[in-house]
Parts: C-alpha cells; structure tokens; sequence
C-alpha cells in the first residue's frame, strides 16, 4: 500500500477493490485505525473519471489479471485513491516542457541495455520534425515517438520497420505508450484525470486456487447462493474484475 499510495499528503480517500460485494463494505465512521480503507460497496455510485485515458486502464488491466489468471491466482485486489488536482498542476501538465520530460521518462521504461535484444525494433523518426505536428497539447496522448543517436526525442513522426517485427509486436509498442507518465517519483501508479489525481495498484496476488480455496468456494456457494465473493475460479475471477473496472471507468 506504501508503494502505491505515494506521496500521500493530499489523498482524502482510499479503496481496496475486489470486484464482488460480500463483506466488502467498511463502515467509514468507525473507529480504529486513522487511515480508512474502503471497499467495492462503498465505491457504488462512483467512477474514476479519466476521459482519454480511461480505455488505457481498461486494457492494462485486462492484461494484467490475464497474467495473474495464467498462474492460476485469484483473491487480489485493486488498491484505488485520489486527490484533487490543484490549479497550477492542472495548468502545468499541459506545458510542453512538462509533456517532453513525461515522454523521455515513459520513453525511459523501455530503454534496452547494450546487452538487451528486444522483440520489438526500435523506432527511428526523423528529427526535423517539429513537435506541434505530433504532440496534442490538450491530451496525454503521444501520437509518435523515436529515438535517435541515443537520446529518446518525443514528438516526431516514426518510419515503422519493414523488417524483423510484426503487426502484432508493432501494436503491443503502441498500446504500451499510449499513456504518458507522469513527471513523479511513482509515476507508473499514478494516472491524472480532468479534476482528480488517482493512485492505482494491483496487490496481493500470492493465492493460488488450491483444493482448500475449491472447498470455499463450495462452502460459499451454500452460504451465499446468487452472491458474488471473492473465492471462485481464476476465471471467473478476472473476468469479474476487469468488469467491475469497465463499469466503474470513465
């Protein structure tokens, strides 16, 4: 939770996210520990507003339980907070400065080692062009980015290989960039929306769906008939998880 949610001055709210209802509710007024951490029926009737980004988590998403369903594990959660956006950061991610440090540092992710050999070419672009041909300054969104003589250089239109890739690589480079990250020490858990800054983090993904976790979910399924818990199969679990997060995205 300390990796996700960092820094956490300004964040007023905090969830754990399941994807189903039973015993997922915190009663906000209770006493205890003084960071309060609610769950899915406390989230009912809100959303996480990103707009252009929104089909970016959507997608990350899909692919991360995709994983997490290929080793047979289900129970995690998605850790979820916000905090409003002040004025100033509202002004200044637009900036060019500001969109070019964000594109070096998502750029910056992917950088291959001299001793890497990566699947998928890099991209060359042709540095005469300018950077308002491709940045839109009004969205997080690089349309095209290149690298040349060692430096990653946003904003430049890229000569796709003829050679050595393949429509299938080619789409997963640009699906991978479609989001900048932010200028922040945690920037890869951190998504800006119009109005709120959200936090975002999957945990807890060490149970496996064991013979002890095939009794609960019978057991359960007597308990709870027609009621969604936690404890099904790594399918049915992830496939209601990226639900929960489509209907809940904006």
């Amino acid at each position: 939770m300390q990796s996700v949610f960092y820094p956490d001055e300004r964040i007023d709210t905090r969830y754990d996210i399941k994807g189903c209802e039973v015993g997922r509710w915190t009663d906000p007024a209770s006493t205890g520990s003084p960071v309060k951490i609610l769950k899915d029926n406390n989230f009912e009737g809100k959303h996480i507003i990103l707009d252009q980004k929104s089909s970016w988590l959507v997608d990350q998403v899909e692919i991360d339980t995709a994983f997490l369903r290929s080793l047979n594990v289900l129970d995690y959660s998605i850790l979820l907070a916000h905090q409003p956006l002040h004025k100033d950061e509202l002004d200044g991610k637009h900036s060019f400065s500001n969109l070019i440090v964000r594109t070096e540092k998502s750029m910056a992710q992917d950088s291959p080692t001299e001793e890497d050999h990566p699947t998928i070419p890099l991209l060359e672009g042709d540095s005469s062009r300018l950077a308002s041909d491709t940045i839109d300054s009004g969205s997080d969104h690089v349309q095209d980015t290149g690298e040349h003589s060692g430096h990653s250089i946003p904003c430049q239109e890229i000569n796709l290989p003829s050679v050595n890739s393949t429509d299938a690589e080619l789409q997963e480079f640009h699906a991978h960039h479609r989001r900048l990250l932010p200028n922040f020490k945690n920037s890869v858990h951190v998504i800006d929306g119009p109005e709120l800054r959200y936090f975002v983090g999957i945990v807890d993904i060490f149970t496996v769906y064991s013979l002890k976790k095939r009794l609960e979910n019978l057991w359960k399924s007597l308990r709870f008939p027609g009621r969604a818990f936690s404890t099904v199969s790594p399918a049915t679990y992830s496939q209601r998880f990226c639900r929960w997060v489509k209907d809940h995205t904006k």
